[in-house]
């Protein structure tokens, strides 16, 4: 079984997923560049009618089932305007505030010719109550303008991905050539490994996959490796009225040594 100080490893990644999610959710809500003209348009000329964009910036709101913990919202917003705005706060579909952005505590994100971004991100565990519709984010600007973006929001619990394979505590495995899960319940899901022995760094992190297995790069893993991985699951992409997703789900940690022998 895989000893004490392996398993503090495995812990440490707890504190890297935030990050990985909030990067997962930029490149997924950045639309790619067409041209200097559509570089310097605010994200609502380039989305049309879809009220999680506005002239300041995206807004979405997932239902997150994570490992370990209640059900809980996870509100984002995320601006490359982020010296206009004074405020944000997050509203339920009665207009009850459910919280508001800490405007000090924020990812920085920076695409490729395009200007910088700030990722605001809160986490609210799901209260008693708590109903379907169009939760709202009210932004408020240096002026006193207020600005309105909507995320149409369902409630509901997105199972996480089990019976993975590797599964967690195999040792000296011939190194996979696929990893596999079950999840036949969602929709796309995005794999994570990091190589434990080097502070869990993360060497892999896929593209969306619709079917519950990746293709292990060829190379990746190496004989005598210690690897974690990891599957966050969504029931969604792009949509236009859940936005980027509504539900998502994260696995549990599994560990894997690869035998020294290959």
């Amino acid at each position: 079984m895989i000893n004490n100080h392996k398993q503090t490893i495995i812990q440490m990644m707890h504190c890297n997923l935030y990050s990985i999610l909030v990067a997962a959710v930029m490149v997924l809500t950045t639309t790619p560049a067409t041209g200097t003209e559509s570089e310097n348009k605010p994200d609502s000329s380039l989305h049309g009618n879809d009220t999680h964009y506005t002239e300041v910036g995206f807004f979405d709101i997932h239902v997150c089932n994570w490992p370990d913990r209640e059900l809980f919202f996870m509100p984002l917003f995320a601006t490359s305007k982020y010296s206009e705005i004074t405020d944000i706060k997050i509203q339920y579909p009665d207009g009850k505030i459910l919280t508001s952005l800490n405007l000090k505590q924020y990812k920085v994100y920076e695409p490729k010719n395009k200007p910088k971004k700030r990722v605001f991100i809160s986490q609210v565990d799901v209260p008693d109550g708590a109903t379907d519709g169009w939760y709202s984010a009210i932004i408020t600007k240096a002026d006193g303008t207020e600005i309105i973006a909507k995320d149409y929001v369902i409630i509901s619990r997105l199972p996480r991905a089990t019976e993975m394979n590797p599964a967690n505590g195999d040792e000296d495995i011939p190194i996979p050539e696929k990893l596999t899960w079950s999840g036949t319940e969602n929709g796309y899901f995005q794999v994570f490994i990091r190589d434990a022995w080097e502070e869990s760094k993360l060497i892999y992190e896929s593209k969306l996959l619709r079917e519950p297995e990746l293709t292990v790069p060829a190379g990746l893993l190496k004989p005598g490796g210690l690897y974690t991985w990891q599957i966050h699951s969504r029931d969604v992409n792009e949509d236009i009225l859940l936005g980027d997703f509504n539900k998502g789900s994260m696995s549990r940690i599994a560990s894997f040594s690869i035998a020294d022998d290959q």
